[in-house]
């Protein structure tokens, strides 16, 4: 008879990394966080000071951080490991590619843009994230009164951006949002220490959402 003690195996190690089964199908939420809420995306998380701090203060809400800096997110995930955040979740791809693909129509209740790339020379401006096909993919992601918040030290991307939406008849103004102190992003810091002025907006969808004829729009609350 064998005493021979079975095989063992080594638990893969936890992680708030996505690894979607499919790169071109919306990811299923149910199946990512444990809870079903409202989900938050924070687009370009960069190191997180922002994300974890909403995901601290909001347990009844879930937060999705996007970003493509795969270092920077691995520290990032250490540290929500450490924190013990189940309502965050981690994506390494690009902002538009997760708006566009990998969100389900009327899945998100709010999208953070805060301090996106300016690319400040006019021949690199094709590369800014803001644009009316963005916008087309944020608006089709966005449920009902989704709102997009936006944050950016560069003034001539802050007027870009602000007659981008003006333009677009499916969002309205709405409450601007500004972060405590424990909620300002590292970049916030950074560019209000050197003393810049930080331009903000805030955007509610407004017009039928996700692609939907009026009447086939969701029902809303009583």
């Amino acid at each position: 008879m064998s005493t021979d003690a079975p095989p063992t195996t080594t638990p893969a190690p936890a992680t708030t990394f996505l690894t979607p089964s499919s790169w071109t199908e919306p990811l299923v939420m149910e199946a990512v966080f444990p809870k079903r809420q409202p989900l938050e995306v924070d687009l370009g998380c960069g190191k997180g000071r922002f994300l974890m701090a909403r995901a601290r203060h909001h347990p009844d809400r879930n937060f999705l951080g996007v970003d493509r800096l795969f270092v920077r997110l691995q520290r990032l995930d250490r540290r929500i490991l450490r924190a013990n955040l189940p309502n965050l979740r981690l994506l390494r791809i690009e902002n538009d590619y997760a708006t566009q693909h990998l969100l389900s129509p009327c899945s998100v209740a709010v999208f953070y843009v805060f301090f996106p790339d300016p690319w400040p020379k006019r021949r690199h401006h094709r590369k800014r994230l803001f644009t009316p096909e963005f916008l087309a993919h944020a608006r089709q992601a966005l449920m009902p009164g989704g709102i997009i918040h936006v944050a950016t030290d560069h003034a001539d991307y802050a007027e870009q951006i602000f007659k981008l939406f003006a333009r677009d008849p499916a969002f309205e103004p709405a409450a601007i949002f500004t972060p405590s102190d424990e909620e300002r992003t590292d970049f916030e810091c950074h560019y209000v220490g050197q003393g810049h002025p930080i331009h903000r907006g805030a955007y509610r969808l407004a017009a039928p959402p996700c692609g939907l004829k009026p009447e086939a729009q969701p029902a809303g609350p009583n």
